[in-house]
């Protein structure tokens, strides 16, 4: 249990271009993990955890990637994941399986689009984590907006445990406000740390900043609170002690500063990760026992209980699937055979290994806390393993629906068996990438997060699997949704000799709220027997059924609350296959009923420019159907927020450059689906209709 208790677990999350990937390098050159530190942009080879020839080309992260290093007596699983929204899919699976997180905000942009969805993902998973306020040696840093963004944009409890000696050009150090000292960073690439007296000229912002952390912790300790109190001082170890025990349970996050790719501050916040992060130990995990009706069920951190661990991402190697697993219970074991609990199927590990990027080392054994990868196993992201004895399966992780399309075209028959063999592959690795075949055109058809998601998929298919491949214009996923409630009573009756077929489903279907969680529910009012309790879950799965492709234009039904309040069976000809039919046909009866409308996803857009171009890029953004829900002014730099429809942003990248001779910077994620305006609708599906009819006439 002493080792499971020295290991943490943990992500670097944050918005694009805020640092990641420069901080994730500068932990594994302080803790020994490598011996020479190369940056994201330049020509060493590019950083060590983007070992993707297309990471190094284009200088982001694409994959996830896991590695291990110690720091002092304990043993640290990082996995740095990517800031780009487009393969957000990566943040979502890693912080499902790690215990704690650090959320980097870069200190001239503050909380950031991309930063409220890594917030809402760190809330899903309930993930404790460090805020680390990255880039304070820029001008225009002000780690003070900063904190301010965190508590009203995203409602967080946010304790500094530090302050800085200077910002922008004259950063030099920090003060940590629990010890009460001054930290330089000094030598080769500031990997001495140098603790001293504050010096007098912060010695009273450091008093009054001091006096807010304690302030702010004594809400979770009512001893600390007596001794503020009496005017007693507080001991360093009770300081300690209750911010570890606040940010494990989630109710505060402690927040430090520095610059990563200057050197400075990294240290500390590993120091903090080691000291304020949980252990595998102090977390609780669930699972649900489908021995016992799927009731859940608590794990515990011991290795002598029965496994039961995670698949929670797959890539294709060479040399065949790569698994990477979080055990949570037990040991695996090589040469061992376990349990998939999703296909009931028995599997024998046969190669365990620990990542480093993209390097292996083999072990035999993974215990409680280890994130280790599997070689040549057959599973699928998101597969429960257990060991003997138990029927347990973990909580799947949460997966997006894509909202663009292209289709895509091999250029010989050779190519078409290498293209098929690199989208199945693409399938297992990422789930947010979808593939299907128009039912009209008989078309490949990718959809995927954004066009820089496919546009990488696309690349790869070309290098990886050497498929060349025609990439038509990209598409939007519209939804058709209802907009009034409607009724249905619909009597499904065939007779063609020997037993016939009858179900008569009544009831209403009623539109969810734009804000639902979910995009469909299902709702059974039967009483008294008028349909048999068996034939109502064949009614809920005709429903399912026509939700699939909507009368208007083909495209997916959402926002549906389908009430099923009455009917009527036919002893000897009623079926499942009956009521399922009828809830098919009584769906689309009540849908066409219901004034249905086109939703088209619209997207959060955050554009970073210098003041004098503001004019014509809100102009631009306003001609896209944009609406502006932000502007702020830092510095010589102007940043504009708004809501735009995707359709209308295709080819932006290119746009925005011209506007700005090259000086604007944007990022972009969807945030909801919205009410197409009429016309636009009429056209939409006027064009999807001709395209649906071009194969008859050929």
């Amino acid at each position: 249990m002493e080792k499971i208790n020295k290991i943490r677990n943990i992500g670097i999350s944050a918005h694009i271009d805020s640092g990641k990937t420069t901080l994730s390098e500068r932990i594994l050159y302080y803790s020994g993990r490598i011996h020479r530190m190369t940056e994201v942009h330049d020509d060493t080879g590019g950083a060590t955890l983007d070992y993707m020839d297309l990471e190094r080309e284009r200088g982001i992260t694409i994959t996830s990637a896991a590695t291990q290093v110690t720091w002092g007596d304990k043993s640290v699983n990082l996995i740095d994941t990517p800031g780009h929204v487009d393969f957000t899919v990566e943040v979502e699976r890693s912080l499902r399986v790690l215990d704690g997180a650090v959320m980097v905000l870069c200190a001239v942009g503050g909380v950031q689009s991309q930063s409220f969805t890594v917030d809402q993902q760190m809330k899903r998973y309930r993930v404790p984590r460090i805020a680390f306020v990255n880039k304070m040696d820029r001008t225009g840093a002000d780690p003070e907006r900063v904190i301010k963004d965190l508590r009203e944009k995203l409602a967080l409890h946010i304790v500094p445990i530090q302050m800085t000696m200077g910002e922008g050009d004259t950063f030099c150090g920090l003060i940590d406000l629990i010890a009460m000292e001054a930290i330089r960073f000094e030598g080769k690439n500031g990997a001495k740390v140098c603790r001293g007296p504050i010096p007098v000229q912060y010695r009273e912002d450091a008093e009054a900043a001091r006096h807010a952390m304690l302030d702010a912790l004594s809400m979770f300790n009512d001893a600390m609170m007596e001794l503020l109190l009496e005017d007693r001082p507080v001991t360093e170890e009770m300081i300690r002690a209750t911010v570890r025990e606040a940010t494990i349970n989630r109710d505060i996050v402690p927040l430090m500063m520095g610059a990563a790719l200057k050197n400075k501050g990294v240290q500390p916040l590993m120091d903090a990760v080691c000291d304020y992060l949980p252990s595998p130990l102090d977390c609780s995990n669930f699972a649900r026992d489908h021995d016992n009706e799927g009731s859940e069920t608590p794990l515990a951190s011991d290795p002598d209980a029965p496994l039961v661990a995670m698949i929670f991402k797959i890539s294709d190697e060479s040399f065949g699937q790569l698994s990477y697993v979080r055990v949570y219970q037990g040991k695996l074991l090589k040469g061992q055979r376990y349990r998939n609990a999703r296909t009931g199927k028995s599997l024998r590990v046969g190669r365990i290994v620990k990542m480093h990027a993209n390097d292996r080392e083999d072990i035999v054994e993974a215990g409680p806390g280890d994130i280790v990868a599997l070689i040549a196993v057959d599973c699928a992201s998101g597969d429960t393993i257990c060991g003997e004895g138990v029927n347990y399966s973990l909580e799947s992780i949460f997966v997006a629906d894509p909202v663009i399309s292209v289709s895509i075209t091999p250029a010989s028959s050779a190519d078409q068996e290498r293209m098929a063999k690199a989208l199945n592959s693409f399938m297992k690795e990422d789930p947010t990438f979808r593939v299907s075949t128009h039912p009209e055109t008989g078309e490949t058809v990718v959809a995927g997060m954004g066009e820089l998601h496919l546009e990488v998929y696309v690349e790869r298919m070309r290098r990886e699997f050497k498929a060349a491949v025609t990439v038509g214009p990209p598409s939007v996923s519209y939804r058709e949704a209802p907009t009034i409630e409607a009724q249905f009573n619909y009597r499904h009756k065939k007779q063609t000799g020997g037993s016939g077929q009858f179900a008569h489903v009544v009831g209403r279907l009623v539109p969810l709220a734009a804000d639902a969680e979910t995009t469909y529910e299902f709702e059974d009012n039967i009483r008294g027997g008028s349909i048999p309790s068996e034939y109502i879950p064949a009614v809920n799965k005709g429903f399912l059924a026509a939700m699939k492709k909507g009368p208007l234009a083909g495209y997916e039904i959402v926002g549906c609350k389908m009430c099923l309040d009455d009917g009527s069976y036919h002893p000897v000809d009623s079926s499942e296959m009956a009521f399922r039919t009828a809830g098919r046909d009584a769906f689309i009866q009540a849908f066409q009923r219901s004034r249905p409308c086109l939703q088209e996803p619209i997207m959060t857009v955050e554009v970073e420019m210098p003041s004098e171009f503001q004019g014509p890029i809100v102009g631009d953004l306003n001609a896209r159907r944009g609406m502006i829900l932000e502007t702020q002014v830092r510095e010589m730099l102007c940043v504009v927020r708004a809501e735009v429809p995707l359709a209308n942003m295709f080819g932006y990248a290119t746009v925005v450059r011209g506007l700005s001779k090259g000086m604007a910077t944007f990022s972009m994620e969807m945030v909801r689906y919205a009410r197409v305006p009429v016309k636009l609708a009429e056209e939409i599906i006027r064009q999807r209709q001709e395209r649906d009819r071009k194969p008859a006439h050929k």
